[in-house]
């Protein structure tokens, strides 16, 4: 099948989802996208990471769908079905560029690597003057700087607004997320920050996750 592109879709959009349903094989539902840019908690042991901009779609999702394909109107694949959050609330890991990145990492590497930080932020408004000026409403606050890590060396500081990062815009977690694929490590990161109302620009050079 033919892989789309999630970042395409709009709400309202025609979606078809496929699947067992309750093991009832080749099963085929229709419904819209009726959200997108969700985040679904994943637990793996006692860790919780965010899966980041998951589609949510009204189309009738059971168990056994999940791993099946949610498809576009043109038969394209713009993601995989994940899980069921309730009736007629179904959610699906989109197929993009960070997707695609996965795909090529797996067939190369057999495994996909992630850059690592070390920061946690929360978005926030940034000031009108500064807003006008850079056409961005948010910006990403940093609320921690883990001791030692690659956000800490390059000198982020609590309180810092991380308004940009690689040359992209920073407005939530989920956009610095975006940045962290296995390209990113040991990689020059230059982050422009707002502090004390002036804008400050570091060098981070992101790690391994998990080394």
């Amino acid at each position: 099948m033919e892989l789309g592109d999630a970042d395409r879709l709009r709400i309202g959009q025609l979606v078809v989802a496929v699947g067992n349903p309750m093991g009832l094989a080749g099963s085929v539902t229709a419904g819209v996208v009726s959200g997108l840019g969700r985040s679904l908690p994943a637990r793996d042991g006692r860790v919780t990471r965010l899966i980041e901009d998951v589609i949510q779609t009204d189309a009738a999702l059971n168990p056994g769908n999940s791993g099946g394909a949610l498809a576009d109107s043109a038969g394209r694949v713009v993601g995989v079905n994940t899980a069921v959050a309730g009736y007629g609330l179904g959610l699906a890991v989109p197929v993009n560029a960070t997707t695609r990145q996965i795909i090529a990492d797996l067939t190369t590497d057999g495994r996909v690597r992630r850059a690592w930080l070390g920061v946690a932020g929360v978005p926030v408004p940034l000031p009108p003057e500064i807003s006008a000026r850079t056409g961005q409403r948010r910006g990403l606050r940093v609320v921690e700087v883990v001791p030692g890590s690659p956000a800490g060396l390059a000198g982020l500081y609590l309180g810092d607004v991380i308004v940009a990062a690689g040359g992209r815009p920073v407005q939530d977690g989920q956009g610095l997320q975006r940045l962290m694929l296995g390209r990113a490590i040991g990689a020059r990161l230059p982050v422009t920050v707002l502090r004390r109302g002036a804008f400050v620009d570091v060098i981070a050079v992101p790690t391994e996750l998990g080394r």
